[in-house]
C-alpha cells in the first residue's frame, strides 16, 4: 500500500499540487485521472522520487520516501516496477535482453537464473516466441507487452504505469489494461496508472484519484462514477458523446 498525505509542490511561483492526499492499495488497479496540466504527472513523479516535494508525506507501507537516506531510497527502487509512456525499450537488445536488464542492474541472481525469470515474465505477457526479436520486429502492442514483462521481472511490490495505452488502439489497450489487471490480482501489486483513457477508467478503475488543478478532486471507483454529482469529474470523464450515451445508457437502467 502507498499513501501519500498532504503532499504540496510549487515550480518558482506556481504551486502544482495543492495538498493531495490518497491512498494506493495492494492488489487493485490504481489509476490517477485528471486534464492535462492538473498535476497528475508531477504527483506520480513525486511518489517514484523524480520530484521532491515541498511537504507532505509518501509511505510505502508506513515507510516514508521523503526521509530515506540514498542507500533506504536505492533498497526500495529494488520493489518498484516501471512502465514508461513509449516503452523505452533497448533498440540494440532483443526481447530477452530487455527483459534481462533490470536483473543484470539489480539482483544478485547467476545469468542462467535471470534467464530463467526474464523467459518467464515473457510467457506472462503472451510473447513466448519472440525471445530473439528485436523491438523494431515488434508491433506498438507487443513492445507494450515487452515493457510489461520488463518491469515485473524483479518481482516489484509496487507497479508504476505512465499512460500505458498511448498510441495504441482500442483493442490492443484493451488487451493491455486486461493484462495489467490480471498481473495485479495474481501477484498482489500495488499498481499506479496514469491515464487519459477513458476505457481504462470505466473498465479496470478499481480505485480512481481524480486530480483537478492540482488538488484532490475525487476519489471513488468506476462504478461510483457514474453516481458522481462532481461536475468537474463527468465533465472530464463524460466529455466524449460516446461516453454521454454510456452514461445516459447507465441512468435509465437504474431507474427500471
Amino acid at each position: 500500500m502507498i499513501e501519500v498525505k498532504n503532499i504540496n509542490k510549487s515550480f518558482e511561483d506556481k504551486q502544482v499540487l495543492k495538498g493531495i492526499g490518497a491512498t494506493f492499495y495492494d492488489g487493485k488497479t490504481n489509476l490517477i485521472i485528471g486534464l492535462s496540466g492538473s498535476g497528475k504527472t508531477v504527483l506520480m513523479k513525486s511518489m517514484v522520487g523524480l520530484v521532491t516535494p515541498d511537504s507532505g508525506e509518501i509511505l510505502y507501507d508506513g515507510r516514508d520516501l521523503l526521509k530515506m537516506d540514498s542507500k533506504q531510497i536505492k533498497e526500495l527502487r529494488k520493489e518498484i516496477g516501471m512502465l514508461f509512456q513509449g516503452s523505452a525499450l533497448f533498440d540494440s537488445e532483443t526481447v530477452l535482453g530487455n527483459v534481462m536488464f533490470p536483473l543484470v542492474m539489480f539482483s544478485d541472481m547467476t545469468t542462467a537464473e535471470m534467464k530463467d525469470r526474464a523467459e518467464f515474465c515473457i510467457e506472462r505477457v503472451n510473447l513466448k516466441d519472440a525471445n530473439k526479436k528485436y523491438p523494431s520486429e515488434l508491433s506498438g502492442g507487443m513492445q507494450k507487452r515487452v515493457a510489461i514483462a520488463r518491469a515485473i521481472a524483479l518481482n516489484p511490490k509496487y507497479l508504476f504505469c505512465d499512460e500505458p495505452n498511448s498510441g495504441l488502439d482500442p483493442k490492443t489497450s484493451i488487451l493491455i489494461d486486461e493484462l495489467l489487471s490480471d498481473i495485479t490480482h495474481e501477484y498482489g501489486i500495488t499498481t499506479i496508472i496514469n491515464t487519459h483513457d477513458m476505457n481504462s477508467v470505466l473498465g479496470i478503475g478499481e480505485n480512481i484519484l481524480f486530480v483537478n488543478k492540482g488538488a484532490c478532486g475525487w476519489i471513488g471507483n468506476k462504478d461510483a462514477i457514474y453516481d458522481s454529482d462532481n461536475e468537474d469529474l463527468n465533465n472530464f470523464v463524460f466529455a466524449t458523446r460516446l461516453f454521454m450515451e454510456v452514461k445516459k445508457v447507465h441512468d435509465q437502467k437504474r431507474k427500471l
